[in-house]
């Protein structure tokens, strides 16, 4: 852990975890594909997202054979309020990671995978060789397979960015996570303009890949505030935004300021559409890699819609 990372300022402080409303509510996973799935993990010496950051969609992807895999081990250098992955020092890099990873991928006949990882500040690159090598592991074992990497911020990393960005992954999703304002409380460790700025130079490295980010709302933002950061990612020419409902995992973590309605999720959505992202997620819900298989086929079929339109729009001009 780096001197600069911060800690939460109390960690001994516990805040009871409110009640969750009836459209929040997920049934416990049982399905056979979902031991199936767990198993294959464990045997690959994998961890997943899904598991560390106690996702309640786990059940319904799982059993769908559906997984987000979360390289660099299982332990980020980082405190940030809201997630349930722990916090620590973390073990050394696996070099056998990138061919597990695509081992997990052609077995579970994927065709789409998403792949995410915790903050490694302690490494020089902040990981970034490690995403290149598992992009191409499984570019090599599953050509078919298109790629989607959740990163971290790789803050004070020079390069870093650059590098997976030449990886060419098909999605580079980087999330913003919350307003400007709720970041010394929520993502300390972070900075607001250095990750729209990530992803802003995703796209100057390679304008053909798309970019995806995402929020969580319920932690006491102003709806003024949101829209904002809907402009902010538009500016940077963010492809895909996702919202959902912050769920507070332990008494130890933000604590839920307040359930957000469906009905105000499909007024967010419909904000969003109107400044011009090709594709929005956002239910209650809505995760990072919540179906994101299924919305990248949409998100592709959009842009090919969008150029073909410019296309005509000129061959008449």
């Amino acid at each position: 852990m780096t001197a600069e990372t911060p800690i939460k300022a109390d960690p001994a402080a516990k805040t009871a975890v409110r009640r969750k409303p009836d459209w929040i509510r997920v049934k416990a996973p049982t399905s056979r594909e979902f031991a199936e799935t767990k198993k294959l993990m464990r045997s690959k010496k994998l961890h997943t997202v899904c598991e560390e950051a106690a996702c309640p969609n786990i059940g319904e992807c799982w059993s769908k054979r559906h997984a987000t895999v979360m390289i660099l081990g299982d332990t980020c250098t980082r405190a940030c309020a809201f997630c349930n992955v722990k916090t620590g020092r973390p073990m050394k890099v696996d070099p056998l990671e990138p061919l597990h990873t695509a081992e997990a991928c052609a077995s579970m006949g994927l065709n789409h995978i998403v792949i995410t990882s915790v903050d490694r500040d302690d490494l020089p690159d902040g990981g970034a060789d490690q995403f290149v090598k598992v992009i191409k592991a499984i570019r090599e074992m599953s050509p078919e397979t298109t790629i989607e990497i959740l990163t971290p911020d790789f803050r004070n990393k020079p390069g870093a960015i650059e590098k997976v960005a030449e990886a060419r992954p098909d999605v580079f999703n980087h999330n913003l996570e919350t307003v400007p304002r709720l970041y010394p409380t929520i993502r300390p460790g972070a900075r607001y303009f250095h990750s729209l700025r990530l992803l802003d130079t995703v796209k100057k490295v390679d304008p053909t890949i798309f970019t995806k980010s995402g929020m969580m709302v319920g932690l006491g933002e102003e709806r003024l505030e949101v829209s904002q950061v809907m402009d902010d990612m538009r500016m940077a020419d963010i492809d895909f935004i996702t919202m959902g409902q912050y769920l507070q995992p332990t008494p130890r973590h933000a604590r839920v300021d307040r359930f957000v309605t469906p009905d105000e999720f499909k007024a967010y959505a419909r904000m969003a559409r109107g400044k011009g992202f090709l594709m929005v997620s956002a239910t209650p819900l809505t995760r990072s890699s919540y179906h994101a298989g299924d919305d990248f086929a949409k998100l592709r079929a959009t842009r090919e819609k969008q150029l073909q339109a410019q296309e005509a729009s000129q061959a008449v001009q």
